[in-house]
């Protein structure tokens, strides 16, 4: 047997090309390892996207693991110093794409699962898994359709964790106990083409929006809270002109994003900046293109638990925290009250050469086996 398990199934993971939305073969690979031990699997596809639910046990609590088999694209392959789909271990890292985000923890929830499994066969509650390879695609075919599934059939989760990187300078330093809602939007506002040498013959709609523009940027949307820093807007894309440098733009077209609190609600935000708009006078198009709700778990039960695990495991008190963008936990928390994030150091996550550090994977493969122990054994 191999002196590192989580580091030989790691490594089997990347190997599969699983760009988002495909799996490739991974879930394949994980559900091999599961059916041994007793679980029930179930396969669920739509528009490319494979999704695995896997459970053992029917009795409460419901523990569930919680993942992506879907990577980024690699980028430029000659930028990088070895081949993103062939697993390299280098300097004590493991390269690839998906070492990182999430394949390590994918490997760390089976290796640790076994081993809990081996010493605790007859252990109280259930455990499950549920994979995805649409996170990080546009998160409509993934693990949001198996939670509906899950609601309608009468289930909740009683805690998950969601293997997500989380950590930020070494294993376990950091816990994220909720994340910051999303919301994106195309603003249009219409002017008036002509001749640039003519203004008082057209209305440029650069100069009719940038007033309010700056007064999005500036607003005060929220305080945020405890756990959430405040409420942000923020531009992303301009585009306006027909490219030449002697003609107004009859339109301008404004692509932008919030990143909110709990201390705010969709509809508070739609409404507040509706507001701006008219009041500056704009003849405009405001269109709202996607959304991800904000969710939090305060210090409770599984806060404790995770915090106490990693203390032991890995000789840090971890910080809690809900920075970073978003992740299927706002899905998942529509059916269980606790969710938190956990996983290997998030520095190379989307990069080029994405790597985790060898000496944290059977450290990560510890901590999910602890949480297991704390909660279940």
């Amino acid at each position: 047997m191999s002196s590192s398990p989580t580091l030989d199934l790691a490594r089997e993971l990347i190997a599969r090309r699983s760009g988002t939305p495909h799996d490739a073969g991974c879930q394949d690979i994980l559900e091999a390892r599961l059916r041994p031990l007793g679980f029930h699997c179930e396969t669920t596809s739509a528009n490319g996207v494979s999704n695995l639910w896997a459970r053992l046990g029917d009795a409460r609590p419901l523990i569930c693991f919680a993942g992506h088999t879907d990577v980024v694209p690699a980028g430029p392959l000659e930028a990088w110093h070895s081949d993103p789909f062939v697993p390299t271990v280098r300097d004590g890292f493991l390269y690839g794409r998906g070492a990182a985000d999430m394949k390590s923890s994918l490997a760390a929830f089976i290796v640790s699962i076994e081993g809990f499994a081996a010493l605790h066969a007859s252990h109280r509650g259930s455990i499950a898994l549920l994979i995805t390879s649409d996170e990080e695609g546009p998160a409509i075919d993934g693990t949001v359709r198996v939670v509906d599934k899950l609601r309608a059939a009468g289930e909740a989760l009683d805690y998950c964790i969601v293997g997500e990187p989380s950590s930020v300078d070494r294993l376990g330093d950091m816990i994220k106990n909720g994340r910051r809602g999303t919301l994106s939007g195309t603003l249009v506002v219409r002017g008036v083409q002509g001749h640039i040498a003519y203004p008082h013959l057209a209305k440029n709609p650069i100069h009719l929006v940038a007033p309010a523009i700056a007064e999005l940027a500036a607003m005060h949307w929220d305080r945020g809270n405890e756990y959430f820093p405040p409420t942000s807007w923020q531009a992303s894309n301009v585009y306006a002109g027909t490219g030449a440098t002697n003609v107004i733009p009859g339109t301008l077209e404004l692509q932008f994003n919030f990143r909110y609190a709990t201390s705010s609600t969709r509809e508070s935000l739609e409404q507040r900046m509706k507001a701006v708009l008219d009041r500056h006078a704009l003849d405009y198009e405001l269109k709202w293109t996607g959304h991800g709700k904000p969710f939090l778990t305060p210090r409770g039960r599984l806060v404790e638990v995770v915090a106490d695990t990693v203390r032991d495991v890995c000789g840090v008190t971890p910080e809690l925290s809900c920075t970073g963008g978003t992740s299927d936990g706002r899905f998942i928390a529509d059916i269980c009250r606790e969710v938190v994030e956990l996983g290997p150091v998030n520095a190379t996550i989307h990069k080029l050469n994405e790597r985790v550090a060898v000496s944290d994977l059977e450290p990560l493969s510890a901590l999910y086996r602890g949480i297991l122990q704390r909660l279940l054994a």
